[in-house]
């Protein structure tokens, strides 16, 4: 494969997650994901983690924005992966706080999170 791959975690906007709340849950996603593609995208994986892991946070409006994404992803056959928290912290538990997607070509993956912008 000799096209770069990438991984976009897209975070809610709307909850005000602090930084370290924040970092965890793409944390959650990113990990998700990572094996996801191992197990059922090899190629794609492997040019990923060669190339250097390529991650990139983005910011979704809110929970519906997410679940959007997440069809989408769906839809291309991506590796995705939706968080929802615990609950033992900040938040409720069962709050959907983020979509992580890919690795994967980077063209492929910015067909469904392009139009994003950065946390």
């Amino acid at each position: 494969m000799t096209e770069e791959c990438k991984m976009v975690i897209a975070v809610r906007g709307d909850l005000k997650l602090s930084p370290g709340k924040m970092a965890a849950q793409v944390a959650h996603a990113a990990v998700n994901c990572a094996m996801s593609a191992k197990k059922n995208h090899k190629d794609w994986y492997e040019t990923w983690y060669g190339e250097g892991q390529k991650k990139v946070v983005v910011k979704a409006k809110d929970l519906g924005e997410l679940r959007l994404l997440q069809d989408e992803a769906r839809k291309s056959k991506l590796p995705h992966s939706l968080i929802t928290d615990a609950g033992h912290t900040q938040l409720p538990p069962g709050t959907v706080t983020c979509l992580g997607i890919g690795p994967a070509p980077e063209a492929v993956v910015d067909k469904v999170t392009g139009h994003l912008t950065l946390m």
